[in-house]
């Protein structure tokens, strides 16, 4: 019997870890694609680099001349930019920043940087930084 109730609590306890890690919440934000946007010293070095770990660059994505490129390799994308951020930094693209912005905004977090969210539509980004000083860009094509 006691095995029995173990096992079932067991059981039970697995139907809720699944159900919520499944379930969608009515605030749920979707943070589109993601990637690691890497503070380069020397692009090319970089991109010599990575091609050599099988990463590929995105087509329309940037290049070495324009100093920050794209890169994936199976479902993995990894940004390299030389000059344009300090450190590196977490990188959202969602289809809808103006509404996460708001959303972060009236939840109290505090805004560092913000392009485009005047505009009714077109490309935006905005950056906050986390409890640890990490940046997190969000960047709306």
């Amino acid at each position: 019997m006691r095995k029995a109730v173990v096992l079932t609590t067991a059981l039970l306890g697995l139907v809720f870890l699944s159900y919520s890690f499944t379930s969608k919440t009515t605030n749920e934000m979707d943070f589109g694609t993601s990637y690691m946007a890497l503070s380069v010293q020397d692009i090319a070095a970089s991109y010599a680099f990575y091609q050599k770990l099988g990463f590929e660059q995105l087509p329309g994505a940037g290049g070495v001349e324009q100093k920050w490129m794209v890169l994936k390799n199976g479902e993995h994308k990894l940004g390299l930019f030389q000059g344009m951020f300090p450190k590196n930094t977490m990188t959202y693209n969602p289809s809808d920043a103006r509404t996460i912005h708001k959303q972060l905004v009236a939840a109290g977090i505090k805004v560092d940087m913000a392009s485009g969210m005047d505009k009714v539509e077109g490309p935006c980004n905005f950056m906050v930084t986390d409890p640890d000083r990490n940046p997190i860009l969000f960047d709306q094509h």
